[in-house]
């Protein structure tokens, strides 16, 4: 996507108020962490509602996500902090979102009480889709059943989409795209993503051993609670801030037991790329997980096996050098002509 994306009073600026663009319109309301498949029910069930009776179409979701708010001691596996999301409701074609932040105030709203507060008299909303499963209100008390009445109380419609399975009626969830990420399952999590997984972190500077090996990379810390599986995979690169050209490359994940096996660390080696990349920030994209993280008998060992990685990485890269990258896989399938 490109930058203005990222800053749209419309999007990331809209935290805890509803723009006047966004209000006498549809919202689709949930956590959405990961806009996977089932979420994307919900959101282009939304954006069609909108198509219909007119209107601009927003998501309204929460910051931090209700589960770290309430079990702050255990560690989440965010799939999507709140920027990754934005970029990903405006390539499905959301006009805006609204960001709350999730705090005891909001925790300790009701059901009714949230309803008014945000929906009725902050999003002035004629039509709201959720889905089967969304609570809200203290306690969970809030169901899309109680939410439907609500909506006859203060006058805006309800929607409710129903759960949503890929292959095999296996359900799509943030919990299944998690473990297949922990796993390197990497086309599973795309299964239930509808486009690769990608994370965006800024290139920091590392004890710069790569350049010893033949191998200089581009060094990443990712949230500690990220639990994706550490090994070796192939990727792709851009620069969130210049928007350039896309960057090809093989990345180790984990904690380099061959050295420190110290603190986890995303390292990529780009190919046929020279540049200064630090304080960059930089959206990676994982196209194939290549091999578990492993201990060689010798650094010519690791050598040998960091050579056959390239050359497996750029077998598995030139399969999908023009697909489109990340949440442009969104927009491409969006923009597809109907059958």
């Amino acid at each position: 996507m490109t930058s203005n994306v990222l800053t749209s009073d419309m999007f990331l600026a809209s935290r805890d108020a509803v723009p006047e663009g966004l209000r006498h319109g549809v919202v689709a309301i949930g956590n959405f962490d990961g806009v996977h498949r089932g979420h994307q029910a919900v959101l282009k069930a939304a954006i069609e509602r909108a198509r219909i009776v007119g209107g601009p179409v927003a998501a309204l979701t929460f910051e931090p996500h209700p589960r770290q708010f309430f079990r702050p001691d255990v560690p989440l596996f965010r799939l999507t902090p709140d920027h990754v999301k934005a970029e990903l409701f405006a390539a499905l074609g959301l006009s805006g979102a609204v960001t709350l932040t999730f705090d005891a105030d909001i925790a300790a709203l009701s059901a009714e009480a949230f309803v008014k507060r945000w929906i009725a008299d902050g999003f002035a909303a004629d039509q709201v889709i959720v889905g089967y499963d969304f609570h809200f209100g203290k306690g969970r008390e809030g169901s899309p059943v109680k939410l439907s009445a609500l909506g006859l109380t203060h006058g805006f419609q309800v929607t409710i989409v129903g759960a949503q399975s890929g292959e095999g009626d296996t359900p799509y969830s943030s919990t299944a795209v998690r473990e297949a990420l922990a796993d390197g399952r990497l086309e599973e999590a795309r299964g239930q993503l509808g486009y690769r997984w990608f994370f965006e972190s800024e290139v920091v500077h590392g004890e710069k051993r790569g350049r010893d090996l033949g191998y200089p990379t581009a060094n990443m810390a990712l949230d500690p609670a990220v639990t994706l599986r550490h090994g070796v995979y192939a990727v792709r690169a851009r620069d969130v801030r210049s928007g350039g050209p896309i960057l090809f490359g093989v990345a180790s994940f984990g904690r380099r037991p061959q050295f420190d096996n110290g603190a986890p660390l995303f390292e990529t080696h780009f190919f046929d790329f020279a540049d200064d990349l630090y304080g960059r920030p930089l959206e990676i994209e994982l196209i194939a997980f290549l091999r578990p993280e492993a201990r060689f008998d010798s650094v010519e060992t690791l050598i040998e096996q960091m050579d056959r990685d390239s050359v497996a990485a750029r077998h598995a890269i030139a399969d999908v050098a023009l697909d489109p990258f990340g949440p442009e896989a969104l927009t491409s399938a969006r923009e597809q002509p109907a059958p």
